[in-house]
Protein backbone atom coordinates (compact mmCIF):
# COMPACT_ATOMS: atom_id res chain seq x y z
CA UNK A 1 0.00 0.00 0.00
CA UNK A 2 1.44 3.29 -1.01
CA UNK A 3 2.23 6.08 1.77
CA UNK A 4 -0.56 8.29 -0.07
CA UNK A 5 -2.78 6.23 0.22
CA UNK A 6 -2.57 5.01 4.02
CA UNK A 7 -2.02 8.81 4.63
CA UNK A 8 -5.19 9.50 2.64
CA UNK A 9 -7.09 6.45 5.31
CA UNK A 10 -5.21 7.88 8.47
CA UNK A 11 -6.97 10.97 7.54
CA UNK A 12 -10.44 9.47 7.22
CA UNK A 13 -9.70 7.69 10.53
CA UNK A 14 -8.99 10.76 11.88
CA UNK A 15 -12.20 11.95 11.66
CA UNK A 16 -14.35 9.46 13.17
CA UNK A 17 -12.17 8.97 16.22
CA UNK A 18 -13.53 9.47 19.50
CA UNK A 19 -12.21 9.61 23.58
CA UNK A 20 -11.98 6.30 24.65
CA UNK A 21 -14.79 4.31 26.42
CA UNK A 22 -17.46 6.64 23.78
CA UNK A 23 -19.71 3.90 22.54
CA UNK A 24 -20.06 4.20 18.65
CA UNK A 25 -24.02 3.47 17.65
CA UNK A 26 -23.26 3.93 13.54
CA UNK A 27 -21.31 0.02 13.38
CA UNK A 28 -20.41 -0.47 10.28
CA UNK A 29 -23.17 -4.27 9.66
CA UNK A 30 -21.25 -7.60 8.42
CA UNK A 31 -22.20 -7.95 4.87
CA UNK A 32 -25.39 -10.62 5.05
CA UNK A 33 -25.31 -10.15 8.90
CA UNK A 34 -28.69 -10.48 10.42
CA UNK A 35 -29.96 -7.15 11.48
CA UNK A 36 -31.48 -7.79 15.06
CA UNK A 37 -33.93 -5.24 16.87
CA UNK A 38 -32.02 -2.09 17.58
CA UNK A 39 -29.71 -2.19 15.41
CA UNK A 40 -28.95 0.24 12.69
CA UNK A 41 -29.67 -0.54 9.27
CA UNK A 42 -27.23 -1.40 6.48
CA UNK A 43 -27.44 1.91 3.88
CA UNK A 44 -26.54 1.59 0.61
CA UNK A 45 -23.37 3.01 -0.35
CA UNK A 46 -23.13 5.70 -2.53
CA UNK A 47 -21.71 4.72 -6.27
CA UNK A 48 -20.91 8.12 -7.74
CA UNK A 49 -21.97 6.59 -11.01
CA UNK A 50 -23.25 9.05 -13.61
CA UNK A 51 -26.56 8.72 -14.88
CA UNK A 52 -27.22 8.51 -18.28
CA UNK A 53 -30.21 10.73 -19.90
CA UNK A 54 -33.37 8.35 -20.01
CA UNK A 55 -31.22 5.40 -17.29
CA UNK A 56 -32.85 6.77 -14.35
CA UNK A 57 -35.21 4.22 -14.16
CA UNK A 58 -37.94 5.42 -11.63
CA UNK A 59 -39.83 2.53 -10.20
CA UNK A 60 -42.49 1.09 -12.22
CA UNK A 61 -45.90 0.31 -11.57
CA UNK A 62 -47.87 -2.72 -11.91
CA UNK A 63 -50.14 -1.25 -14.85
CA UNK A 64 -49.61 -2.17 -18.07
CA UNK A 65 -51.58 -0.67 -21.90
CA UNK A 66 -54.28 1.65 -20.77
CA UNK A 67 -53.64 1.82 -17.26
CA UNK A 68 -54.60 -1.65 -16.51
CA UNK A 69 -53.34 -3.35 -13.78
CA UNK A 70 -51.28 -6.35 -14.25
CA UNK A 71 -52.22 -8.88 -11.96
CA UNK A 72 -49.32 -11.13 -12.75
CA UNK A 73 -46.19 -9.25 -12.57
CA UNK A 74 -47.66 -7.94 -9.25
CA UNK A 75 -47.90 -11.61 -8.01
CA UNK A 76 -44.49 -13.00 -9.54
CA UNK A 77 -43.04 -10.18 -7.78
CA UNK A 78 -44.42 -11.03 -4.71
CA UNK A 79 -43.24 -14.48 -4.63
CA UNK A 80 -39.56 -13.34 -5.54
CA UNK A 81 -40.05 -10.68 -2.65
CA UNK A 82 -40.51 -13.54 0.08
CA UNK A 83 -37.76 -15.58 -1.43
CA UNK A 84 -35.41 -13.03 -1.18
CA UNK A 85 -36.66 -9.96 0.94
CA UNK A 86 -33.24 -8.21 1.12
CA UNK A 87 -31.58 -8.92 -2.00
CA UNK A 88 -28.59 -11.34 -0.76
CA UNK A 89 -29.67 -14.57 -2.38
CA UNK A 90 -30.07 -12.95 -5.83
CA UNK A 91 -26.64 -11.44 -5.54
CA UNK A 92 -24.77 -14.05 -4.34
CA UNK A 93 -25.83 -15.80 -7.32
CA UNK A 94 -25.22 -13.61 -9.86
CA UNK A 95 -21.62 -12.85 -8.48
CA UNK A 96 -20.68 -16.53 -8.29
CA UNK A 97 -21.85 -16.58 -12.24
CA UNK A 98 -19.75 -13.57 -12.84
CA UNK A 99 -16.88 -15.35 -11.06
CA UNK A 100 -17.43 -18.88 -12.69
CA UNK A 101 -17.31 -17.02 -16.11
CA UNK A 102 -14.11 -15.03 -15.13
CA UNK A 103 -12.63 -17.83 -13.99
CA UNK A 104 -9.79 -16.54 -12.16
CA UNK A 105 -8.51 -19.09 -10.40
CA UNK A 106 -7.39 -20.50 -13.85
CA UNK A 107 -6.98 -17.76 -16.24
CA UNK A 108 -5.57 -14.88 -13.90
CA UNK A 109 -8.79 -12.71 -15.58
CA UNK A 110 -10.71 -10.13 -13.36
CA UNK A 111 -12.69 -7.58 -15.71
CA UNK A 112 -15.43 -7.95 -17.98
CA UNK A 113 -13.52 -6.71 -20.79
CA UNK A 114 -10.92 -9.14 -20.33
CA UNK A 115 -13.79 -12.03 -21.46
CA UNK A 116 -14.11 -13.54 -25.42
CA UNK A 117 -17.44 -12.14 -26.83
CA UNK A 118 -18.22 -15.82 -27.18
CA UNK A 119 -17.99 -15.72 -23.26
CA UNK A 120 -20.40 -12.87 -22.36
CA UNK A 121 -22.81 -13.98 -24.43
CA UNK A 122 -22.70 -17.50 -22.29
CA UNK A 123 -23.08 -14.75 -19.00
CA UNK A 124 -27.35 -14.48 -19.35
CA UNK A 125 -27.32 -18.76 -19.49
CA UNK A 126 -24.71 -18.35 -16.18
CA UNK A 127 -26.85 -15.92 -14.37
CA UNK A 128 -30.24 -17.62 -15.37
CA UNK A 129 -29.21 -21.17 -14.19
CA UNK A 130 -27.25 -19.49 -10.91
CA UNK A 131 -30.58 -17.54 -9.60
CA UNK A 132 -32.64 -20.93 -10.86
CA UNK A 133 -30.61 -22.79 -7.85
CA UNK A 134 -29.97 -20.28 -5.03
CA UNK A 135 -33.87 -19.76 -5.45
CA UNK A 136 -35.32 -23.22 -6.40
CA UNK A 137 -37.15 -21.65 -9.09
CA UNK A 138 -39.08 -24.08 -11.44
CA UNK A 139 -38.43 -24.64 -14.74
CA UNK A 140 -41.00 -22.60 -16.93
CA UNK A 141 -43.32 -23.94 -19.77
CA UNK A 142 -41.56 -22.26 -22.39
CA UNK A 143 -39.62 -19.32 -21.00
CA UNK A 144 -37.01 -19.94 -18.00
CA UNK A 145 -38.97 -20.05 -15.22
CA UNK A 146 -41.98 -20.47 -13.51
CA UNK A 147 -43.01 -17.95 -10.79
CA UNK A 148 -46.40 -17.59 -9.24
CA UNK A 149 -47.83 -19.73 -11.52
CA UNK A 150 -46.15 -17.55 -14.82
CA UNK A 151 -43.54 -18.55 -17.27
CA UNK A 152 -40.94 -15.65 -16.78
CA UNK A 153 -37.82 -15.37 -19.37
CA UNK A 154 -34.33 -14.28 -17.37
CA UNK A 155 -32.60 -11.59 -19.01
CA UNK A 156 -28.73 -10.27 -18.37
CA UNK A 157 -27.43 -7.67 -19.40
CA UNK A 158 -24.01 -5.81 -18.19
CA UNK A 159 -24.72 -2.57 -19.11
CA UNK A 160 -28.30 -1.27 -17.65
CA UNK A 161 -30.52 -0.55 -20.83
CA UNK A 162 -29.09 -3.47 -22.47
CA UNK A 163 -31.19 -5.83 -22.79
CA UNK A 164 -32.27 -7.65 -26.04
CA UNK A 165 -35.64 -9.24 -25.91
CA UNK A 166 -36.82 -11.84 -28.43
CA UNK A 167 -39.55 -12.61 -30.77
CA UNK A 168 -40.65 -15.64 -28.53
CA UNK A 169 -40.92 -13.45 -25.18
CA UNK A 170 -43.58 -10.79 -26.77
CA UNK A 171 -46.27 -9.95 -24.17
CA UNK A 172 -44.65 -12.31 -21.62
CA UNK A 173 -43.06 -11.42 -18.16
CA UNK A 174 -38.93 -10.71 -18.37
CA UNK A 175 -36.92 -10.46 -14.98
CA UNK A 176 -34.46 -8.37 -16.26
CA UNK A 177 -30.58 -8.81 -14.61
CA UNK A 178 -27.83 -6.49 -14.57
CA UNK A 179 -24.45 -6.57 -13.17
CA UNK A 180 -21.09 -4.63 -13.44
CA UNK A 181 -18.05 -5.50 -11.33
CA UNK A 182 -16.49 -1.85 -12.46
CA UNK A 183 -19.45 -0.15 -10.88
CA UNK A 184 -19.76 -2.86 -7.88
CA UNK A 185 -23.40 -2.62 -8.17
CA UNK A 186 -26.93 -4.99 -9.67
CA UNK A 187 -30.01 -4.42 -10.45
CA UNK A 188 -33.22 -7.07 -10.93
CA UNK A 189 -36.47 -5.90 -12.21
CA UNK A 190 -39.94 -6.92 -14.04
CA UNK A 191 -41.59 -6.07 -17.25
CA UNK A 192 -44.00 -7.25 -19.43
CA UNK A 193 -42.60 -7.27 -22.94
CA UNK A 194 -45.38 -5.39 -25.02
CA UNK A 195 -45.57 -3.46 -27.90
CA UNK A 196 -45.55 0.00 -26.00
CA UNK A 197 -42.32 -1.31 -24.27
CA UNK A 198 -40.07 -2.16 -27.02
CA UNK A 199 -38.22 -0.36 -30.00
CA UNK A 200 -39.78 -1.01 -33.27
CA UNK A 201 -37.15 -1.65 -34.95
CA UNK A 202 -34.52 -5.02 -33.85
CA UNK A 203 -31.83 -6.72 -34.81
CA UNK A 204 -31.06 -9.53 -37.44
CA UNK A 205 -32.04 -11.57 -34.71
CA UNK A 206 -35.22 -9.78 -35.10
CA UNK A 207 -34.35 -8.76 -30.46
CA UNK A 208 -36.16 -5.58 -29.48
CA UNK A 209 -34.45 -3.35 -26.57
CA UNK A 210 -36.42 -1.41 -23.76
CA UNK A 211 -37.76 1.72 -25.40
CA UNK A 212 -37.92 4.77 -23.43
CA UNK A 213 -41.10 3.83 -21.80
CA UNK A 214 -40.12 0.26 -21.29
CA UNK A 215 -36.85 1.58 -19.23
CA UNK A 216 -39.44 3.70 -17.10
CA UNK A 217 -42.25 1.00 -16.81
CA UNK A 218 -40.07 -1.30 -14.62
CA UNK A 219 -40.73 -3.17 -11.43
CA UNK A 220 -37.78 -2.93 -9.98
CA UNK A 221 -36.97 -5.20 -7.28
CA UNK A 222 -33.50 -3.87 -6.43
CA UNK A 223 -31.70 -1.36 -8.39
CA UNK A 224 -27.85 -0.81 -8.22
CA UNK A 225 -27.38 -2.73 -5.19
CA UNK A 226 -23.74 -3.04 -3.83
CA UNK A 227 -22.11 -6.37 -5.51
CA UNK A 228 -19.60 -7.77 -3.45
CA UNK A 229 -16.46 -5.70 -4.23
CA UNK A 230 -13.67 -6.98 -6.56
CA UNK A 231 -10.57 -5.44 -5.13
CA UNK A 232 -8.38 -5.88 -8.54
CA UNK A 233 -10.88 -3.38 -10.23
CA UNK A 234 -10.37 -0.74 -7.36
CA UNK A 235 -6.98 -0.54 -6.81
CA UNK A 236 -4.33 1.65 -9.46
CA UNK A 237 -2.82 0.14 -12.65
CA UNK A 238 0.45 -0.22 -11.26
CA UNK A 239 -0.64 -1.91 -7.96
CA UNK A 240 -1.92 -4.56 -10.14
CA UNK A 241 0.81 -4.86 -12.42
CA UNK A 242 3.49 -5.07 -9.28
CA UNK A 243 0.63 -7.88 -7.48
CA UNK A 244 1.03 -10.02 -10.56
CA UNK A 245 4.25 -9.61 -11.04
CA UNK A 246 5.74 -12.28 -9.31
CA UNK A 247 6.65 -15.90 -10.42
CA UNK A 248 4.71 -17.61 -7.73
CA UNK A 249 1.72 -17.87 -6.33
CA UNK A 250 2.46 -17.35 -2.70
CA UNK A 251 4.54 -14.07 -3.63
CA UNK A 252 1.41 -12.68 -5.64
CA UNK A 253 -1.21 -12.83 -2.38
CA UNK A 254 1.91 -11.38 0.09
CA UNK A 255 1.83 -8.25 -2.48
CA UNK A 256 -2.14 -8.18 -2.73
CA UNK A 257 -2.04 -8.47 1.03
CA UNK A 258 0.48 -5.28 0.95
CA UNK A 259 -1.34 -3.39 -1.48
CA UNK A 260 -5.09 -3.71 -0.78
CA UNK A 261 -4.71 -2.94 2.68
CA UNK A 262 -7.61 -1.60 4.86
CA UNK A 263 -9.77 -3.39 1.87
CA UNK A 264 -11.88 -6.18 1.52
CA UNK A 265 -10.88 -8.80 -0.08
CA UNK A 266 -12.82 -11.63 -1.46
CA UNK A 267 -11.93 -15.47 -1.95
CA UNK A 268 -12.23 -15.01 -5.37
CA UNK A 269 -9.85 -12.73 -5.75
CA UNK A 270 -7.38 -14.66 -3.65
CA UNK A 271 -7.76 -17.49 -6.18
CA UNK A 272 -7.56 -15.35 -9.50
CA UNK A 273 -4.34 -14.20 -8.05
CA UNK A 274 -2.86 -17.34 -6.50
CA UNK A 275 -4.08 -19.17 -9.67
CA UNK A 276 -3.39 -22.12 -7.54
CA UNK A 277 -5.57 -25.46 -6.04
CA UNK A 278 -4.50 -24.61 -2.88
CA UNK A 279 -4.94 -21.21 -3.05
CA UNK A 280 -6.03 -20.43 0.55
CA UNK A 281 -3.39 -22.48 2.10
CA UNK A 282 -1.43 -18.94 0.67
CA UNK A 283 -3.07 -17.00 2.80
CA UNK A 284 -2.97 -19.23 6.41
CA UNK A 285 -1.10 -19.36 9.09
CA UNK A 286 1.44 -22.23 8.93
CA UNK A 287 3.72 -20.30 6.08
CA UNK A 288 0.72 -18.36 4.04
CA UNK A 289 0.60 -14.59 4.00
CA UNK A 290 -0.29 -14.28 7.56
CA UNK A 291 3.05 -15.75 9.08
CA UNK A 292 5.30 -14.23 5.98
CA UNK A 293 3.59 -10.51 6.52
CA UNK A 294 3.63 -10.63 10.40
CA UNK A 295 7.14 -9.37 10.09
CA UNK A 296 6.52 -6.08 8.17
CA UNK A 297 3.74 -5.26 10.63
CA UNK A 298 0.73 -6.56 8.05
CA UNK A 299 -1.62 -8.09 9.99
CA UNK A 300 -4.96 -10.25 7.78
CA UNK A 301 -8.41 -10.55 9.37
CA UNK A 302 -10.82 -13.33 8.11
CA UNK A 303 -14.25 -13.60 8.53
CA UNK A 304 -14.10 -15.27 12.39
CA UNK A 305 -15.97 -13.77 14.75
CA UNK A 306 -13.14 -12.48 16.61
CA UNK A 307 -11.62 -10.98 13.62
CA UNK A 308 -14.48 -8.95 12.50
CA UNK A 309 -14.53 -7.61 15.86
CA UNK A 310 -11.12 -6.39 16.31
CA UNK A 311 -11.51 -4.96 12.41
CA UNK A 312 -14.25 -3.56 13.45
CA UNK A 313 -12.62 -1.74 16.92
CA UNK A 314 -10.16 -0.58 14.49
CA UNK A 315 -12.29 1.28 12.16
CA UNK A 316 -11.44 -1.23 9.30
CA UNK A 317 -14.44 -2.33 6.85
CA UNK A 318 -15.45 -6.05 8.22
CA UNK A 319 -14.59 -8.86 6.62
CA UNK A 320 -17.97 -10.63 5.66
CA UNK A 321 -18.19 -14.34 4.73
CA UNK A 322 -15.18 -15.69 2.93
CA UNK A 323 -13.35 -12.03 2.93
CA UNK A 324 -10.18 -10.65 4.52
CA UNK A 325 -8.74 -7.27 5.08
CA UNK A 326 -5.43 -6.49 5.89
CA UNK A 327 -3.60 -3.60 7.69
CA UNK A 328 -0.50 -2.86 9.23
CA UNK A 329 -0.09 -2.06 12.95
CA UNK A 330 1.86 -0.22 15.18
CA UNK A 331 2.20 -0.22 18.76
CA UNK A 332 1.00 2.78 20.73
CA UNK A 333 4.01 2.81 22.96
CA UNK A 334 6.20 3.03 19.67
CA UNK A 335 4.19 5.38 18.30
CA UNK A 336 5.19 9.27 18.70
CA UNK A 337 2.84 11.88 19.63
CA UNK A 338 0.76 12.87 16.66
CA UNK A 339 -2.48 13.76 18.04
CA UNK A 340 -3.27 10.12 17.86
CA UNK A 341 -3.68 9.93 21.43
CA UNK A 342 -7.35 8.96 21.22
CA UNK A 343 -6.98 6.81 17.64
CA UNK A 344 -8.70 3.64 18.39
CA UNK A 345 -6.92 0.55 19.31
CA UNK A 346 -7.05 -3.20 20.07
CA UNK A 347 -4.95 -4.65 22.69
CA UNK A 348 -2.82 -8.06 21.80
CA UNK A 349 -0.05 -10.17 23.10
CA UNK A 350 -0.35 -7.52 26.07
CA UNK A 351 0.15 -4.32 24.12
CA UNK A 352 -1.85 -1.54 22.70
CA UNK A 353 -2.15 -1.49 18.78
CA UNK A 354 -3.44 0.70 16.29
CA UNK A 355 -3.25 1.35 12.48
CA UNK A 356 -0.26 2.13 11.57
CA UNK A 357 0.82 5.66 10.19
CA UNK A 358 3.72 5.91 6.90
CA UNK A 359 5.45 7.98 9.96
CA UNK A 360 5.55 4.20 12.14
CA UNK A 361 8.46 2.27 12.35
CA UNK A 362 7.78 -0.96 11.06
CA UNK A 363 8.13 -3.96 13.76
CA UNK A 364 6.89 -7.43 14.01
CA UNK A 365 2.80 -7.88 14.30
CA UNK A 366 1.02 -10.07 16.74
CA UNK A 367 -0.39 -13.20 15.76
CA UNK A 368 -4.34 -12.89 15.81
CA UNK A 369 -5.68 -15.11 18.85
CA UNK A 370 -7.34 -18.37 17.46
CA UNK A 371 -9.70 -20.41 20.31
Amino acid sequence: MTADRVAAADRAAAADRRPAGEIRTDAEPIPGQLLLPGMPGQRAPATDQPVLPGLEFPAGDDTGAAGVSDAELAAVAADLGALDRDGSRMADAIRGALDMLLDGQHTGRYRWEQLHKTEKTHAGTLVEIALARTLQLADGTMLDYTIAGVDVDCKFSHRLGGWMIPPEADAKLLLLVQASDEDGTWSAGLIRATEENLSPGGNRDSKRALNERGRTAVRWLHLRAPLQENVLIRLPGPDVKAIFAPPSGQQRVNELFRRAQRMRVSRTVVATVAMQDDYMKRVRDGGGARDQLRAEGIVIFGDYAGDQVLAAALGLPRPGPGEFVSARLARRASVASDGREYARSVRLAGCDWLLASPADPAEPAPALPRR
